[in-house]
């Protein structure tokens, strides 16, 4: 089994539970691991035996841009619509909401999933 690690794919959304949040937005980062095996795709030289990382920014790009009230969800979205890509066996999703509005002096919040 090999895997994909896509990193620091940044995104616009909407996300959270206060009003302000899904009026002004905020930048998110994701971060994706595929497990597939590529292993023909390396010996060939052959973008059709692998994922295509284009495939992979849409779906993240579509799902950052559908509204929710928590990361969670938008993370649990992204992890089953890469499950149906061609060739994936499974991923780990991790978004990350730079800033929250949490009263503190927060880096980020992060959510991971794993399918």
């Amino acid at each position: 089994m090999n895997s994909i690690h896509i990193n620091g794919i940044k995104g616009y959304g909407y996300h959270g539970c206060m009003e302000e949040e899904s009026l002004i937005g905020q930048l998110y980062v994701v971060d994706v691991i595929l497990r597939t095996d590529f292993t023909e795709a390396a010996r060939t030289d052959d973008l059709k035996k692998t994922v295509d990382y284009v495939e992979v920014n849409r779906v993240v790009q579509e799902q950052l841009r559908k509204r929710s009230k928590l990361i969670e969800t938008v993370t649990l979205r992204i992890a089953e619509d890469l499950m149906k890509l061609e060739g994936v066996e499974g991923v780990e999703v991790k978004v990350c909401k730079p800033s929250p509005p949490i009263n503190g002096d927060v880096e980020a919040v992060c959510t991971t999933v794993t399918l």
